[in-house]
């Protein structure tokens, strides 16, 4: 007797059901992704570039900070081959709009780590922070007023007291107080800007595209 096989799911069911979104989001992320790269050829094809993805976070979250939206791209970019492709497209923005805390502490501390070493330095920190305060005006010497800032961090986030930030102190830090969660710079939408930007997405027209 031969086994009965089981109808295959659609590709796009399967894959929505890995993610934060309802299966009508999903399909219109993934539109609104061959729309953004339907005039990209050669080795862009079906990819987002870095100053394309960059525009998106600018025009529609109004992220300014160029080291912020380069870092927020290298979050984004998992397989660390310069491009955003779908599949990053709808994993980065289920996290990055719709994440639980942890999966938002997580994404922010990978944007926080510059040099991938899976720990925020003391000089990280004050990198991050020094041009934040930098924009703002005030008589006190940036540099100092950031040292400070970083002591002060550190002295509540850092759990094991090794002068550096790990991934488990810094959820251990967003699970105490989840205000520290963009301790070192704005990297996550707000929510009426990420609600706007779905709504967007179910308004952009129907793109038939041959790289999906």
């Amino acid at each position: 007797m031969k086994d009965k096989k089981h109808p295959q799911m659609p590709v796009c069911q399967e894959n929505y059901r890995n993610t934060h979104f309802t299966k009508e989001e999903y399909e219109a992320l993934e539109n609104m992704f061959k729309d953004l790269t339907k005039d990209n050829i050669q080795t862009k094809a079906g990819k987002l570039d870095r100053s394309q993805f960059r525009d998106v976070l600018h025009a529609t979250f109004k992220m300014t900070d160029d080291m912020i939206l380069d870092r927020v791209f290298r979050a984004f970019d998992e397989d660390s081959d310069s491009y955003i492709n779908l599949s990053e497209w709808i994993h980065g923005l289920s996290i990055f709009l719709r994440g639980d805390l942890t999966e938002r502490a997580k994404f922010c501390f990978d944007v926080y780590d510059l040099n991938g070493d899976s720990f925020i330095s003391r000089e990280e920190m004050f990198h991050l922070l020094k041009y934040s305060l930098m924009k703002q005006p005030t008589e006190e010497d940036p540099e100092e007023g950031t040292k400070e800032l970083v002591e002060i961090l550190l002295k509540k986030m850092d759990y094991d007291h090794d002068g550096r930030l790990n991934l488990t102190d810094y959820e251990t830090a967003v699970k105490d107080d989840d205000l520290l969660i963009e301790a070192f710079g704005a990297c996550l939408p707000e929510p009426q800007t990420a609600k706007t930007f779905l709504e967007y997405a179910f308004t952009v027209p129907k793109v038939r595209s041959r790289y999906h």
